[in-house]
């Protein structure tokens, strides 16, 4: 008998065949909850009998690693596998007013606006102008930025136009260099 390396197993991995059937339907997870399908994959290995170095082999992880879930499968069960809730401070805004934001930002412009920039929605909703460019960021809404064509109502419209392809067609014939047409 080979002698054993590495730390001992505390505790035997016991799974019922209730867990192991939720354990291969979680496994199967594809992109929305690959950590939660990886660690998975991992209890169901271990569950097979498979040492924890051959299992880290096999998935290509590490032993500690595979430790770390076998533990935590045995002491909370399937549960186990979720992730833990992040350190640091729990979030202040609550949905209502980001949705607030969100919905002012596409909805409504501001009086005497074409648009809202994020100090001016910071004043209206009450949160910060940090804030609003955050919710900005996350959601992809840019303001400022126009995607639709707008027809000008200025009377002089036409004059103008021409007055500035002027300058530009009167700035091609001086320069030897440029070619029209």
């Amino acid at each position: 008998m080979k002698p054993r390396r590495g730390h001992p197993k505390k505790l035997d991995l016991v799974v019922s065949p209730v867990q192991q059937v939720e354990l291969e339907r979680l496994a199967r997870l594809s992109r929305s909850r690959r950590s939660v399908a990886f660690r998975a994959r991992v209890i169901v290995e271990c569950a097979a009998g498979s040492s924890n170095a051959a299992v880290a082999a096999k998935l290509r992880t590490t032993g500690s690693t595979v430790g770390l879930w076998r533990n935590r499968f045995i002491a909370e069960g399937i549960a186990g596998l979720g992730d833990e809730p992040r350190p640091g401070a729990p979030r202040e805004i609550g949905d209502e007013k980001i949705e607030q934001a969100v919905r002012l930002t596409l909805e409504k412009a501001p009086k005497g606006a074409r648009h809202w920039s994020s100090r001016m929605l910071a004043a209206r909703t009450g949160l910060s102008q940090s804030t609003i460019s955050r919710i900005w960021r996350a959601f992809g809404l840019k303001p400022h930025r126009s995607e639709s064509f707008q027809l000008s109502n200025d009377p002089l419209l036409v004059e103008k136009v021409r007055d500035i392809v002027g300058l530009y067609l009167g700035a091609t014939a001086s320069c030897p260099g440029i070619v029209r047409g």
